[in-house]
């Protein structure tokens, strides 16, 4: 399990979408969805950004929700994608 400290999924979704906020206080079970803490626009947000940072092609990114749900499951897809990355 990543630190907040050199986690830079959980750094990006805690500036971009909960500033202000401590990033260890974002667990990674946490429902981003639900929450609404990320909607329709941010997860096309986030999506772009984990294209870009990650080097993943956007047709190999799932585009369901279900996927970004929490912290665990963005970085459980991008280990799988881009292995090298986490």
């Amino acid at each position: 399990m990543s630190t907040a400290v050199n986690d830079p999924i959980r750094t990006y979704i805690v500036q971009e979408f909960l500033a202000g906020e401590d990033a260890e206080d974002l667990t990674d079970d946490f429902d981003l969805i639900e929450s609404t803490v990320v909607n329709s626009l941010g997860l096309v947000r986030l999506i772009s950004w984990i294209s870009e940072t990650y080097r993943i092609p956007v047709d190999d990114i799932p585009l369901e929700p279900a996927a970004y749900r929490t912290l665990a499951d963005i970085r459980g897809f991008v280990g799988r994608a881009a292995p090298a990355a986490i």
